[in-house]
Protein backbone atom coordinates (compact mmCIF):
# COMPACT_ATOMS: atom_id res chain seq x y z
CA UNK A 1 0.00 0.00 0.00
CA UNK A 2 1.30 3.43 -0.91
CA UNK A 3 2.07 5.96 1.77
CA UNK A 4 0.24 9.21 2.30
CA UNK A 5 3.20 11.15 0.90
CA UNK A 6 3.15 8.98 -2.24
CA UNK A 7 -0.50 9.91 -2.73
CA UNK A 8 0.29 13.59 -2.23
CA UNK A 9 3.10 13.42 -4.78
CA UNK A 10 0.94 11.62 -7.34
CA UNK A 11 -2.03 13.97 -7.08
CA UNK A 12 -2.02 15.95 -10.31
CA UNK A 13 -4.43 17.81 -12.58
CA UNK A 14 -5.89 15.28 -15.00
CA UNK A 15 -7.77 16.85 -17.90
CA UNK A 16 -8.30 13.77 -20.08
CA UNK A 17 -11.25 11.90 -18.54
CA UNK A 18 -13.79 9.27 -19.49
CA UNK A 19 -16.98 8.21 -17.73
CA UNK A 20 -15.82 4.61 -17.34
CA UNK A 21 -16.12 3.50 -13.72
CA UNK A 22 -12.74 3.10 -12.04
CA UNK A 23 -14.53 2.49 -8.76
CA UNK A 24 -18.23 2.21 -7.99
CA UNK A 25 -20.45 5.22 -7.37
CA UNK A 26 -20.89 3.87 -3.84
CA UNK A 27 -17.13 4.05 -3.39
CA UNK A 28 -17.14 7.66 -4.64
CA UNK A 29 -19.87 8.45 -2.11
CA UNK A 30 -17.85 6.83 0.66
CA UNK A 31 -14.72 8.81 -0.24
CA UNK A 32 -16.62 12.11 -0.40
CA UNK A 33 -18.44 11.54 2.87
CA UNK A 34 -15.19 10.54 4.60
CA UNK A 35 -13.39 13.64 3.31
CA UNK A 36 -16.21 15.98 4.38
CA UNK A 37 -16.50 14.38 7.82
CA UNK A 38 -12.81 14.41 8.70
CA UNK A 39 -11.66 17.60 6.99
CA UNK A 40 -10.58 20.13 9.65
CA UNK A 41 -11.96 23.63 10.00
CA UNK A 42 -11.33 26.62 12.26
CA UNK A 43 -13.34 26.44 15.50
CA UNK A 44 -14.62 23.07 14.19
CA UNK A 45 -17.07 25.21 12.23
CA UNK A 46 -17.66 22.54 9.55
CA UNK A 47 -18.63 25.17 6.97
CA UNK A 48 -17.92 23.05 3.89
CA UNK A 49 -20.75 21.64 1.79
CA UNK A 50 -20.62 19.57 -1.40
CA UNK A 51 -22.96 18.42 -4.12
CA UNK A 52 -21.81 15.44 -6.20
CA UNK A 53 -23.18 15.38 -9.73
CA UNK A 54 -23.24 12.11 -11.67
CA UNK A 55 -24.62 11.03 -15.04
CA UNK A 56 -26.89 13.53 -16.73
CA UNK A 57 -26.65 15.97 -13.83
CA UNK A 58 -22.87 16.08 -14.26
CA UNK A 59 -23.19 16.76 -17.97
CA UNK A 60 -25.90 19.33 -17.28
CA UNK A 61 -23.48 21.34 -15.15
CA UNK A 62 -20.95 21.62 -17.97
CA UNK A 63 -23.66 22.59 -20.45
CA UNK A 64 -24.72 25.40 -18.10
CA UNK A 65 -21.08 26.39 -17.67
CA UNK A 66 -20.52 26.63 -21.41
CA UNK A 67 -23.69 28.69 -21.79
CA UNK A 68 -22.45 31.12 -19.13
CA UNK A 69 -19.03 31.37 -20.76
CA UNK A 70 -20.50 31.99 -24.21
CA UNK A 71 -22.42 34.97 -22.86
CA UNK A 72 -19.23 36.71 -21.71
CA UNK A 73 -17.08 35.83 -24.71
CA UNK A 74 -18.95 38.34 -26.89
CA UNK A 75 -18.67 36.54 -30.21
CA UNK A 76 -15.07 35.41 -29.81
CA UNK A 77 -14.04 31.95 -30.96
CA UNK A 78 -15.48 29.51 -28.43
CA UNK A 79 -13.82 26.45 -29.99
CA UNK A 80 -10.92 26.06 -27.52
CA UNK A 81 -13.18 26.77 -24.57
CA UNK A 82 -15.76 24.27 -25.80
CA UNK A 83 -13.05 21.63 -26.17
CA UNK A 84 -11.92 22.17 -22.59
CA UNK A 85 -15.47 22.04 -21.24
CA UNK A 86 -16.16 18.90 -23.27
CA UNK A 87 -13.13 17.24 -21.67
CA UNK A 88 -14.65 17.83 -18.23
CA UNK A 89 -18.12 16.73 -19.35
CA UNK A 90 -16.64 13.47 -20.66
CA UNK A 91 -15.79 12.44 -17.10
CA UNK A 92 -17.72 10.41 -14.55
CA UNK A 93 -18.92 13.24 -12.36
CA UNK A 94 -18.30 16.62 -10.80
CA UNK A 95 -18.00 17.69 -7.18
CA UNK A 96 -19.28 21.18 -6.41
CA UNK A 97 -17.66 22.73 -3.34
CA UNK A 98 -19.53 25.33 -1.27
CA UNK A 99 -19.03 27.19 2.00
CA UNK A 100 -22.03 27.96 4.22
CA UNK A 101 -21.96 31.71 4.79
CA UNK A 102 -24.60 31.58 7.53
CA UNK A 103 -22.11 29.73 9.73
CA UNK A 104 -19.34 32.17 8.83
CA UNK A 105 -21.53 35.15 9.76
CA UNK A 106 -22.67 33.47 12.97
CA UNK A 107 -19.07 32.95 14.05
CA UNK A 108 -18.27 36.57 13.26
CA UNK A 109 -21.00 37.61 15.69
CA UNK A 110 -19.98 35.10 18.37
CA UNK A 111 -16.28 35.94 18.19
CA UNK A 112 -15.99 39.59 17.10
CA UNK A 113 -12.26 39.71 17.88
CA UNK A 114 -11.68 37.32 14.97
CA UNK A 115 -14.55 38.51 12.77
CA UNK A 116 -12.41 39.58 9.82
CA UNK A 117 -10.60 36.22 9.80
CA UNK A 118 -13.57 33.90 9.47
CA UNK A 119 -14.09 34.35 5.70
CA UNK A 120 -10.42 33.48 5.11
CA UNK A 121 -10.60 30.54 7.50
CA UNK A 122 -13.67 29.30 5.63
CA UNK A 123 -11.72 29.41 2.37
CA UNK A 124 -8.89 27.51 4.03
CA UNK A 125 -11.32 24.84 5.21
CA UNK A 126 -12.60 24.45 1.67
CA UNK A 127 -9.05 24.20 0.33
CA UNK A 128 -8.20 21.47 2.82
CA UNK A 129 -11.33 19.53 1.87
CA UNK A 130 -10.57 19.92 -1.84
CA UNK A 131 -7.06 18.60 -1.31
CA UNK A 132 -8.16 15.63 0.81
CA UNK A 133 -10.81 14.61 -1.70
CA UNK A 134 -8.58 15.14 -4.73
CA UNK A 135 -5.79 13.08 -3.17
CA UNK A 136 -8.19 10.33 -2.07
CA UNK A 137 -9.65 10.10 -5.58
CA UNK A 138 -6.16 9.84 -7.07
CA UNK A 139 -5.30 7.13 -4.53
CA UNK A 140 -8.27 5.16 -5.87
CA UNK A 141 -7.19 5.55 -9.50
CA UNK A 142 -9.63 8.35 -10.28
CA UNK A 143 -8.34 11.38 -12.18
CA UNK A 144 -9.52 14.88 -11.31
CA UNK A 145 -8.75 18.57 -11.60
CA UNK A 146 -9.92 21.68 -9.79
CA UNK A 147 -11.84 24.34 -11.72
CA UNK A 148 -13.22 27.77 -10.85
CA UNK A 149 -16.10 28.87 -13.05
CA UNK A 150 -17.77 30.73 -10.21
CA UNK A 151 -19.22 33.31 -10.01
CA UNK A 152 -20.29 32.98 -13.66
CA UNK A 153 -22.28 29.81 -12.93
CA UNK A 154 -23.51 30.63 -9.42
CA UNK A 155 -27.07 31.59 -10.31
CA UNK A 156 -27.52 28.69 -12.74
CA UNK A 157 -26.20 26.20 -10.19
CA UNK A 158 -28.42 27.57 -7.43
CA UNK A 159 -31.50 27.28 -9.63
CA UNK A 160 -30.67 23.88 -11.15
CA UNK A 161 -29.93 22.09 -7.88
CA UNK A 162 -31.97 24.10 -5.37
CA UNK A 163 -28.87 25.28 -3.54
CA UNK A 164 -29.55 27.06 -0.21
CA UNK A 165 -28.93 30.82 -0.49
CA UNK A 166 -26.24 30.70 2.20
CA UNK A 167 -24.08 28.22 0.26
CA UNK A 168 -21.34 30.06 -1.65
CA UNK A 169 -19.87 28.18 -4.60
CA UNK A 170 -16.08 27.92 -4.28
CA UNK A 171 -14.82 25.41 -6.85
CA UNK A 172 -15.69 22.50 -9.12
CA UNK A 173 -13.89 19.17 -9.46
CA UNK A 174 -14.59 17.05 -12.56
CA UNK A 175 -13.43 13.46 -12.12
CA UNK A 176 -13.33 10.19 -14.04
CA UNK A 177 -11.09 7.53 -15.51
CA UNK A 178 -7.83 9.12 -16.70
CA UNK A 179 -7.37 8.96 -20.46
CA UNK A 180 -4.15 10.98 -20.46
CA UNK A 181 -1.31 11.54 -18.06
CA UNK A 182 -0.67 14.75 -16.19
CA UNK A 183 1.50 17.39 -17.83
CA UNK A 184 5.08 16.10 -17.49
CA UNK A 185 6.59 19.59 -17.76
CA UNK A 186 5.50 20.76 -14.31
CA UNK A 187 8.34 22.61 -12.65
CA UNK A 188 9.07 23.42 -9.05
CA UNK A 189 10.78 26.39 -7.47
CA UNK A 190 13.73 25.41 -5.27
CA UNK A 191 12.32 24.29 -1.93
CA UNK A 192 15.16 26.16 -0.24
CA UNK A 193 13.68 29.44 -1.48
CA UNK A 194 10.29 28.60 0.03
CA UNK A 195 11.10 26.99 3.37
CA UNK A 196 13.09 28.26 6.31
CA UNK A 197 14.19 26.43 9.43
CA UNK A 198 15.31 28.49 12.42
CA UNK A 199 17.06 26.95 15.44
Amino acid sequence: MRSFLDAVQNRRSIYGLSNDAVVSDDRIRSIVEFAVKYSPSAFNSQTSRVIVLLGEEHRRFWILTMEALTKVMHGRDTGPTQKKIDSFAAGRGTVLFFEDQDIVKSLQVQFPTYAENFPAWSQQASGILQFILWTALEDNGVGASLQHYNPLVDDAVAKAWDVPPSWKLIAQMPFGKPTASADPTKTFLPVESRVRFEN
